[in-house]
């Protein structure tokens, strides 16, 4: 970019920027900015930034929608792609924007109103947030007319627009299809964290050198007016504001500030939006749910709480205990210790919460399955030795008991969340192979070796009369609501384990909540209950497996073609149409595991599963031909009733809907042509017409020549319908006649069509060669069918 000489006005380089993204490529616009940045000092970088942030992650109210960080992929843009992720890399140009502004302390405001629900709402009604990132920020405006707002540093102003892009902009980026894990915004996440957060024990990287000095920590700043606090009287606030400035005073802790700013701000936008009140009144059916996350919010999410794990795991064992002397920690020691009970646990179960009530029963809800499974493994991102010589057979993991605090710690993630997934479980169609995996995945996890002992060991100590109470006041001196940072208000945890697990309980769900115990009779009934969904969706998946056609008994017209796809006159299209037989097979393998890993989880004998296994099957016969859904029927019809419809859902109940018409005028196929159709069905209606009377004649006849011709002209009575409507149809199909609507299927004109091919082509035959061929063959196959039975046709072989 061409600048004239001396030093622009700011208004200037914001209006020539503003010309270059018009006029200017996106790779090139990517490198003049970098240039400006590396050129210009920091008091003309000030009038650009917010501008700049705006242009890259779109603007806040969507009116513009920037750089379209979720569809920028490799695959389909490779040269913007590079260019933007070279740009806002944590060692690139935008980053040392950032940091030049934050050497000159620039303030930036940040409006309150796209602010998480809850925090936005405290703020209005003049209380003071519990999280302590709030406190020195807010705003408010000494004249009537303005909203208050977030005073925020560079850095802080940067972090809010790229977490809150994710929020923001999926409302109005539509049209197109983003690849959740292969775009800009995806990659930048994981290269953040890792580069805040590192998960090898370092430090966070240093700050370029080339700044003129250190980048200061934010300064506390209070607010214009007074706030109230959660429960917190004035003095206890006052100690708490004036705490801060002896933790920023500290150079040692100055090293994470980025880091714990970071964490905060991403745990904020990206979990924050339910309270524990909010949470309660969203249980009402007629509440209006006011955030929704999407599939790649909670991938997203997914990234951050793989990468806490890690994190926290990467600290080392002398390091871990709080009980060591030997060294003083350091502040990244501090927030390993402290990173997930304190940042992440407390919105991340509300938030859990939230989707596992309110989700859509389909198979998207994948992601947030594999979200809670992520968090309650933290054992899975622990960097291990390889422990097993190659060839030999992988040993079954089992949950180390050095994991049992985290478990306590933890127990409504494990108890409460596994629970309501059994409820949606069972209100889904186990017989769908995503669902069916689903659940397998779900009951693994909880099944494996020690963890179910530890989580009842949990319950246990939950559930211990409470002989002492004076102390639960502790849990309001422990909480990060009283100081300006997490760490600062780090205290020893406390040792009693029972009362550890209550605290950590009644933080979560409050001092009124009545926990339902995983191991108790009432949750054994829920457990029976899905295993006997489990039970008849294998049924359903077996029966379903048993009517796939198999290879080995195809008919000789099945090499030709000439099989119709409806028996029974009517369409059997069913899942095995669209998955296929290995589908079934799959979901068949996942119930069976599933079901296993209910028993080992809770006891279950085996007997008694066998038991209800009978009992199950002789139920599905006796009931098989008679039993219907659940239903009412008056002058308009039968209508469902709401037990019908779960009895339908769940498979345990159907309606045996088959077309009981005349099959020639049943409704046309996608894989028969439509022209055909018509002109076979008059042609066919002409030749019934004109010689009916001979073909009943023929039929009627006691020697082979009738066996032969009922064979061809006859079709075999159906089975009796599972329908509560009885058939207004008046087609006898005892009545032979003429049907041709088998030859306007796409698949036999093909196989016709390669018949006459080959034998053209390798028998040298011409047409009409080749049909009295083909007419042979056919009559001593129908020939020996018709002394073999009788009455059948072969396309129903």
């Amino acid at each position: 970019m061409s600048v004239p000489g001396g030093s622009p006005q700011p208004s200037y380089l914001l209006a020539t920027l503003k010309a270059d993204c018009v006029n200017k490529p996106f790779h090139q616009r990517c490198q003049d900015l970098s240039r400006i940045i590396e050129d210009f000092p920091a008091k003309e970088l000030h009038a650009i930034f917010p501008w700049l942030v705006e242009q890259v992650f779109g603007s806040l109210d969507g009116s513009i929608v920037g750089w379209n960080l979720r569809c920028l992929q490799e695959k389909t843009t490779p040269l913007e792609f590079h260019a933007a992720l070279f740009f806002l890399d944590p060692s690139g140009a935008m980053m040392k924007l950032v940091y030049k502004l934050q050497a000159e302390e620039y303030r930036y405001d940040f409006p309150i109103s796209f602010l998480p629900g809850p925090v936005r709402s405290s703020i209005q009604e003049r209380v003071l947030p519990k999280c302590p990132f709030y406190h020195n920020k807010i705003q408010f405006p000494t004249t009537g007319g303005l909203s208050p707002h977030l005073s925020l540093n560079a850095f802080e102003y940067f972090t809010f627009h790229f977490a809150i892009f994710l929020i923001i902009q999926r409302n109005f980026i539509t049209g197109q299809v983003c690849n959740y894990s292969d775009n800009v915004y995806y990659i930048l996440v994981e290269k953040y964290l890792n580069w805040f957060l590192p998960i090898d024990g370092n430090v966070p990287p240093p700050l370029f050198s080339n700044l003129g000095g250190a980048v200061p920590s934010p300064a506390p700043r209070s607010p214009s007016i007074s706030l109230t606090s959660y429960g917190t009287n004035p003095s206890l606030l006052k100690r708490h504001i004036s705490h801060q400035h002896l933790v920023n005073a500290d150079p040692a802790a100055q090293e994470i500030w980025r880091s714990e700013t970071l964490l905060q701000i991403f745990v904020e936008m990206w979990l924050h939006h339910y309270s524990l009140e909010m949470y309660h009144k969203m249980q009402s059916p007629h509440a209006k749910e006011s955030f929704q996350p999407t599939e790649e919010h909670v991938l997203l999410v997914r990234v951050l709480v793989k990468h806490l794990h890690a994190f926290a795991n990467s600290l080392r064992p002398e390091q871990s205990s709080p009980s060591a002397h030997s060294h003083t920690p350091s502040p990244v020691e501090e927030l390993k210790r402290v990173v997930i009970s304190r940042f992440i646990q407390p919105k991340l179960y509300i938030f859990l919460q939230h989707c596992f009530g309110h989700w859509p029963l389909d198979a998207s809800f994948r992601a947030v399955l594999e979200l809670w499974l992520s968090y309650v493994q933290p054992w899975r991102y622990v960097p291990e030795r390889p422990s097993s010589p190659l060839g030999s057979e992988p040993q079954i993991r089992v949950v180390s008991e050095k994991w049992a605090p985290f478990v306590q710690e933890n127990l409504l993630m494990y108890t409460k969340l596994f629970l309501r997934y059994l409820n949606r479980a069972i209100r889904c169609d186990l017989g769908s192979t995503k669902n069916a995996l689903m659940l397998f995945r779900a009951v693994k996890v909880i099944s494996q070796p020690n963890l179910p002992d530890m989580i009842q060991k949990g319950e246990q100590l939950l559930l211990e009369p409470e002989p002492v109470l004076p102390h639960r006041q502790h849990r309001l001196l422990m909480s990060p609501s009283l100081g300006g940072s997490f760490l600062s208000s780090w205290q020893p945890p406390i040792t009693d384990a029972s009362f550890k697990i209550k605290s950590h309980v009644y933080s979560l769900e409050g001092q009124d909540f009545q926990y339902t115990q995983m191991f108790g009779s009432e949750t054994r009934n829920l457990v029976l209950r899905l295993a006997q969904m489990i039970i008849q969706a294998k049924q359903s998946a077996k029966s379903l497996s048993d009517q796939y056609p198999d290879t080995g008994s195809q008919t000789l017209f099945s090499w030709f073609g000439l099989n119709s796809q409806d028996q029974n006159n009517t369409y059997t299209g069913n899942d095995l149409d669209e998955a296929g037989y290995d589908s079934v097979r799959k979901t068949d393998e996942h119930l069976e595991k599933a079901l296993e890993y209910l028993c080992q989880i809770f006891r279950l004998n085996p007997a008694q599963l066998n038991q209800l296994t009978v009992n199950l099957g002789n139920a599905q016969d006796e009931s098989q031909k008679n039993q219907l859904p659940d239903f009412i029927q008056n002058e308009n019809g039968v209508y469902l009733t709401p037990l019908g419809k779960q009895q339908i859902i769940n498979g345990l109940r159907k309606f045996d809907i088959q077309y009981s018409g005349d099959p020639e005028l049943q409704p046309i196929r996608s894989y028969e042509n439509a022209t055909l159709v018509r002109f076979l069905y008059q042609l066919s209606s002409v030749l019934n017409e004109r010689f009916g009377s001979t073909i009943t004649s023929l039929c009627r006849r006691q020697d082979f020549l009738g066996r032969f011709c009922s064979y061809h002209l006859i079709n075999r009575p159906t089975a009796k319908r599972m329908s509560p409507m009885p058939s207004s149809s008046t087609y006898d199909p005892t009545v032979p006649r003429i049907s041709l609507r088998l030859f306007a299927s796409y698949r036999v004109l093909m196989y016709l069509f390669l018949f006459y091919f080959m034998c053209g082509s390798m028998l040298s035959m011409g047409p009409v060669s080749c049909t009295l061929f083909l007419f042979c063959v056919y009559v001593f196959y129908a020939a020996v069918m018709t002394l073999l039975t009788e009455h059948r046709r072969p396309h129903q072989d």
